[in-house]
């Protein structure tokens, strides 16, 4: 197998594009993480994550510097194919030259006592080979959604990691976010009645048309594999089932831009066994959507934004649910710590079959574009 550095070079995609271009709110929040000091809290009430951050991008430095406000969880490994990266972010964040690691040396981490699990941040197309390299060496695995490219590759991840022994975890910050989870309470609890209807809209104009966000052979789609799959995730935790079928339709306006196989926006529907529907859209050519719409027979719940990196907005036919802001990586890597050291479940699962659910869903969407026909899951 090729290594992953010269599988990226092959395709000569800079691995390191970020994805998002960003609204106010996650500006502001971007600038404070930026000033972020790097120390470790002394308040821990626990035992300590040990963690290995495997590609360092841009969405891997955001999470780093949200863990150094995590009492519970340091960074003491690093993976990547570039030594400058290694050396910069090994004295950055104190990692020593013992613990950092590259693609061809990665599987020496079974021997390091001081990583308990690594989160991998690389492309979409090397989540598995990845997984499988960290599982084989007997350390827990949490990894950026979506976990594959498809079910397929879902379903070896899930069983290699249970055959090994390890935990794997998917980065669904979302599930941890308070105004979520409440609005998820109050349906349980059954305040907005018989749910019927779920309205998704993920979208914003992607950038630099060269990022591997933008190549099949990397990304495995386009949109819906990045920004769609929110509204995929988010409309089974808002109703609390799981569809039955889906629809769907592509439209592409840049065929220089979206190349074959990869997505410029996708509308899709999604049938549920109570009878509710989702509406949803995913798209790489419009900004200002980023909307959760709940509604039933006694009332609605609103977020918007509803998945963006700055506060979350919520509302309900009751009114507006306030709760402090706290960055959401912070609170993802804290609580990660406590699936993986102390057992603790979440509320809305972040294990590898919610992840491999997630591709099943999005293996019919696909399906249903390409034969016009609605797909049953």
């Amino acid at each position: 197998m090729r290594s992953r550095r010269k599988f990226l070079q092959s395709l000569s995609i800079p691995m390191m594009a970020a994805p998002f271009a960003a609204t106010a709110s996650q500006e502001l929040e971007n600038s404070k993480l930026a000033n972020t000091p790097v120390e470790e809290s002394k308040t821990a009430d626990g035992p300590i994550l040990r963690v290995a951050l495997m590609g360092l991008g841009g969405y891997c430095d955001r999470v780093a510097k949200a863990i150094q406000a995590c009492p519970r969880v340091k960074i003491t490994g690093l993976i990547s194919g570039t030594p400058t990266k290694l050396a910069a972010w090994g004295s950055k964040y104190q990692v020593p030259e013992s613990s950092r690691y590259s693609y061809e040396t990665v599987d020496q981490i079974k021997a390091n006592q001081e990583i308990d699990a690594v989160y991998i941040t690389t492309p979409n197309a090397l989540h598995k080979d990845n997984v499988i390299q960290i599982a084989r060496a007997g350390k827990h695995v949490i990894v950026e959604k979506p976990m594959a490219l498809n079910a397929k590759e879902g379903k070896e991840m899930v069983d290699y990691c249970k055959t090994a022994g390890v935990q794997l975890v998917v980065g669904y910050r979302m599930h941890l976010e308070p105004k979520t989870l409440e609005v998820v309470r109050k349906r349980r609890e059954g305040e907005f009645g018989q749910i019927l209807f779920f309205q998704g809209l993920s979208g914003f104009v992607i950038g630099d048309p060269k990022q591997w966000r933008l190549n099949k052979a990397l990304a495995g789609g386009g949109s819906m594999m990045d920004i769609g799959i929110y509204s995929v995730n988010g409309a089974r935790y808002m109703i609390g089932e799981e569809p039955i079928w889906v629809t769907a339709q592509e439209t592409k306006t840049d065929f220089n831009k979206f190349k074959e196989g990869v997505d410029e926006t996708i509308q899709f529907q999604m049938g549920f066994p109570s009878g509710a529907i989702a509406s949803c859209l995913s798209t790489y050519a419009l900004n200002n959507l980023d909307r959760f719409f709940l509604d039933g027979t006694k009332g609605f719940a609103e977020l918007k934004p509803a998945t963006g990196y700055g506060p979350i907005m919520a509302r309900t036919h009751q009114g507006e649910i306030e709760f402090p802001h706290v960055n959401h990586q912070t609170v993802q890597m804290d609580e990660m710590a406590k699936f993986i050291l102390d057992g603790k479940q979440p509320i809305i699962p972040m294990n590898g079959e919610e992840g491999l659910q997630d591709l099943r869903i999005v293996d019919a969407i696909y399906k249903a574009v390409k034969t016009g026909k609605k797909v049953t899951i």
